[in-house]
């Protein structure tokens, strides 16, 4: 009796899926028809990135889940693959749904509620997802992360290769934050965020961060009828000049909102990653922007030169909107990649982005330029300053320019910059004996020497330097 109940609820889902999922409409079917052109003229495979929030795969108001769109995310991700790519995607919305399954109308503050109600959610979430991609014949895998699991090397290297492996077996992993377990001193925040880690984490070609705007404007163009369109950001470091990024999160089921979004744009671009900005209930127009960036789009540096004036931002804009207008391609928002000369490794992009600071070692700035030198030299501690905040050797912690003294101590006078990150050999009690030594004297110093160097090259990352 069990089992016919359970295959009864099945045949309900499944109806309640199609019965909820929209008839075609006459613009999807010509998309869809676009689509099977671009798989016909697709030359290269990449590795893309999807990313939809809690509002895009849950209602605001209601807690009941969107199944449309979802549906139709299920069937571009179905498409991709079948043109070649290979596809992960990173879902929120296990807190939203579990909302839903316990009947509460409000999200609580307390954390062990938060996450009772993510343990009840998110094996629901997956459900969903398993039970759409089945009807394609796809396979599913749930990865759940948080910082924790990502704290040391190999952690990280593990981490990625779990991924590249299913993608090898032509399953389609889906990741989310491990809401049941995290909190607040190891969750990357919000899944914008953990989008543009596993992005990285993989060398992704493309992350699509999908929202409920088609793309970023100069403003909310929710309140402000005037709002322009912001289509082509070349270098998200220089600014955007006129835009207003003051908004929050858009819904009470999500933790993000434009800002977040800008900051998974700055991490995957460091990474080069091409990142797009799109609404998310059009997911397939994906593989039309996958093929215009392939082989339509051409942007020209010397026409924009970075630290510009609004008005040149803006006329690039212009420019970039009469090509979508002309290659007939919808409204997006693209955040360019990093070239290779520029672009963070994969264990440079670990330590600035996926490691948990816990102090600041502050050197001079001769020392500063001696790391960025053409033969990348080591961090020595007759290079320190000063040392802030406690933290145990190999741990993470920010390194910061200043001031040196005659004296040797820091002037606190003078403005204090953080420039990278590093791990260092020693502890912050050590380190606070051996500063401004010469490394000879580190044994005479502590009774022992763990390595000359505070930190080794390998150990010390800094942003893109242009």
């Amino acid at each position: 009796m069990p089992y016919v109940y359970s295959v009864y609820c099945a045949y309900e889902y499944l109806f309640l899926i199609f019965r909820l999922r929209p008839s075609p409409s006459p613009s999807i079917l010509s998309w869809q028809r676009k689509n099977r052109r671009i798989e016909r003229r697709m030359t290269k495979a990449f590795t893309i990135v999807i990313k939809l929030g809690s509002s895009s795969l849950v209602d605001e108001s209601t807690k009941e889940p969107k199944l449309s769109i979802m549906t139709l995310i299920v069937e571009t991700v179905t498409n991709l693959k079948r043109m070649g790519h290979k596809v992960i995607i990173v879902s929120s919305g296990g807190i939203a749904v579990g909302l839903d399954a316990l009947n509460i109308p409000h999200k609580p503050k307390q954390l062990s509620e938060v996450q009772a109600i993510a343990a009840v959610g998110q094996g629901r979430l997956i459900a969903r997802w398993n039970m759409l991609f089945s009807q394609y014949g796809e396979e599913t895998a749930q990865i759940l992360l948080t910082r924790n699991d990502i704290l040391r090397w190999n952690q990280y290297n593990n981490a990625r290769n779990t991924i590249n492996e299913l993608l090898a077996m032509g399953v389609i992993p889906i990741v989310n934050e491990n809401d049941t377990l995290s909190i607040s001193e190891i969750e990357f925040g919000d899944n914008d965020t953990l989008s543009a880690i596993t992005a990285a984490l993989v060398g992704a070609d493309f992350l699509f961060l999908l929202t409920d705007v088609d793309c970023l404007y100069t403003d909310n163009p929710r309140t402000n009828p005037n709002a322009r369109p912001i289509v082509l950001v070349p270098e998200l470091s220089e600014g955007l000049p006129g835009v207003n990024t003051s908004s929050g999160s858009g819904s009470e089921v999500g933790t993000g909102g434009m800002r977040t979004k800008l900051i998974a744009a700055d991490l995957a671009s460091n990474a080069g990653i091409e990142t797009i900005v799109m609404k998310s209930d059009r997911p397939e127009y994906v593989p039309a922007i996958v093929d215009y960036i392939q082989h339509h789009f051409h942007f020209n540096p010397p026409c924009y030169a970075g630290n510009g004036t609004q008005q040149q931002f803006l006329e690039l804009q212009d420019a970039e909107l009469e090509q979508l207008r002309h290659h007939n391609v919808p409204l997006h928002t693209k955040f360019l990649a990093n070239d290779n000369k520029h672009k963070l490794k994969n264990r440079e992009f670990w330590i600035l982005h996926g490691l948990i600071t816990k102090g600041a070692i502050i050197i001079d700035e001769n020392s500063y330029d001696r790391l960025l030198s053409k033969d990348k030299a080591s961090l020595t501690p007759n290079a320190v300053i000063e040392v802030r905040d406690n933290f145990h050797e190999l741990e993470c912690v920010d390194l910061k320019i200043g001031k040196r003294l005659p004296s040797g101590d820091l002037d606190d006078s003078q403005p204090i910059q953080c420039v990278g990150r590093v791990r260092s050999n020693y502890t912050s009690l050590e380190l606070a004996k051996i500063k401004g030594l010469p490394s000879e004297r580190i044994h005479d110093v502590l009774g022992y020497s763990v390595s000359e160097y505070v930190a080794h090259r390998e150990n010390i990352a800094f942003p893109p330097q242009f």
